[in-house]
């Protein structure tokens, strides 16, 4: 297929996500003939998309000229058969399977034998609506996400049949639009709803074991890890009835595999329809007079005792950091945890009490600090079951020293930050060794399509393998949870000291 060629495109479905990809494609310089079985959705979508169109030229992004020629390449169809000229079809229509199969067997009779079969679905495997075609080889998917026009991003996506040739040309298609395509095999999620089940499975699993608040958990991972929104408020943001059955169906369709297990915490609140921005009412309250997301945590911090001993785990990530502080703070550094009031630990992957227990401390004076995020950013202090409020009160009082805030938790193998990104990464790397799609390609995907400040690959190199696989077999070791168990991808770019970015050698 010619990069340079004025394609004729076909979409059949004219709903938010068929209006979508009908502009990005016009105002790529394709003819788009695109029909509903709505009259009324070929006109309405007709007008919207002109209107989109028209406000760019208000916006400064796109001329006149370009838009009257993106206009004139909208072509509204009023029945099915108008399309048979195209040589690119996709399917936007009702997320049905027998919708779509019916569908797609309409259209082999419509399209000549070698046009493009191309699907939108987000949920169902393609190689489920190819089923019946005579022609698998040329049914492939093309996962778009909305608002098309503004997320950057395509799957396409290469069924049990599809040919290798079908998936190049619509890569190329896509090539001459502003979107990036990634390519990905048909597996339950394709590749970026399974690559975003971390976030939200470990955030809620944080929750069911009383370790911190929704809005801690939301507040440590903006501001700690850098993500634009916690697992709360991305799940009131997408609806929690929606997002339930995704994370039950992707955790059915891989057999029951524990790293997607859905949380407990989930079917009551659907029954109770808190579902998020849509219902004013989800894990936040939402309205005028709801209280803004993400406020600042309310607490008084208290002073330092006047003859404060802090003892500072010599193997911590931020020992000489930490040392200064505890000068600046104007207490004491000790040497040995005997005469110490306060012990500080930064353990990866396991909690304080399992600390305290390797290493033969006193429970009542331990104090945990996140080593993940640089002390300049939100600090994490977590607490032993018996920890005493004075060594709270301590602990506090020398990391609120600063600039940076300070959020405290339970005991928790891993604190908050490091549970959840090792599960992000983790995820990935199980892509990648199970060749779904490529490591660049996970990585751009996630970073595109989810907002996460780096892909998971990125991301886990940024900490470290090694690092990532400790924080997992710690997990694994205090839990006894098969959910963290190291990919094999991981296991072993760790061992050879590897980037997670690193390829398979080919075997041929």
């Amino acid at each position: 297929m010619d990069r340079d060629a004025n394609h004729t495109v076909a979409v059949i479905g004219a709903g938010a996500m068929g209006r979508g990809i009908i502009q990005l494609f016009a105002q790529s310089g394709h003819t788009v003939k695109f029909f509903d079985a709505s009259e009324a959705a070929v006109a309405a979508a007709h007008a919207f998309v002109s209107d989109m169109l028209h406000s760019k030229v208000d916006k400064g992004r796109m001329s006149q000229t370009d838009v009257d020629q993106a206009i004139a390449n909208l072509v509204p169809c009023e029945a099915l058969g108008d399309i048979a000229d195209c040589n690119i079809v996709v399917e936007a229509v009702l997320e049905d399977l027998e919708v779509k199969q019916s569908l797609f067997a309409q259209l082999e009779g419509v399209v000549s034998s070698s046009a493009i079969l191309a699907s939108n679905t987000s949920s169902l495997l393609v190689t489920e609506i190819a089923a019946h075609c005579q022609h698998p080889e040329r049914v492939a998917g093309l996962h778009f996400f909305n608002p098309v026009p503004a997320m950057r991003l395509v799957e396409i996506i290469s069924a049990v049949r599809t040919a290798d040739a079908t998936v190049e040309k619509l890569r190329t298609l896509i090539d001459t639009t502003t979107h990036r395509a990634v390519l990905a095999q048909d597996q339950p999620g394709f590749l970026v709803n399974h690559a975003g089940r971390g976030l939200y499975t470990e955030g809620l699993r944080i929750l069911e074991e009383q370790a911190a608040s929704h809005d801690d958990i939301d507040r440590l991972m903006r501001e700690a890890a850098g993500f634009r929104m916690g697992p709360f408020e991305l799940l009131d943001l997408t609806g929690l009835d929606v997002s339930s059955k995704v994370m039950q169906s992707i955790y059915d369709q891989f057999q029951q595999e524990p790293r997607f297990r859905p949380s407990s915490l989930i079917p009551p609140r659907v029954a109770a329809g808190l579902f998020g921005r849509k219902t004013n009412e989800g894990w936040y309250q939402y309205g005028p007079d709801a209280q803004a997301l993400g406020g600042q945590d309310k607490r008084s911090l208290p002073s330092l005792t006047a003859n404060n001993r802090i003892w500072i785990d010599p193997t911590a990530d931020r020992y000489n950091e930490l040392i200064e502080l505890v000068v600046q703070a104007g207490a004491t550094a000790e040497q040995t945890a005997d005469n110490a009031t306060l012990l500080l630990l930064q353990p990866w992957g396991i909690d304080v009490s399992q600390a305290c227990a390797d290493l033969k401390l006193d429970a009542r004076l331990c104090v945990a600090l996140d080593p993940l995020p640089t002390l300049n950013q939100r600090r994490t202090l977590m607490l032993s079951p018996i920890t005493s409020i004075q060594a709270r009160d301590d602990a506090l009082a020398l990391l609120s020293n600063g600039d940076a805030p300070v959020t405290v938790i339970n005991d928790s193998p891993g604190f908050v930050v490091q549970r959840i990104v090792a599960t992000i990464v983790n995820i990935g790397t199980n892509i990648a060794q199970r060749g779904i799609a490529s490591p660049d390609d996970i990585d751009d995907a996630v970073r595109i399509g989810l907002g996460y400040p780096h892909g998971p690959l990125s991301l886990g190199d940024s900490i470290g393998p090694k690092k990532v696989m400790a924080i997992l077999e710690g997990l694994q070791r205090v839990t006894g949870d098969p959910r963290y168990r190291p990919s094999q991808w991981l296991r072993r770019r760790a061992l050879l000291g590897e980037s997670l970015l690193t390829p398979e050698t080919s075997r041929h």
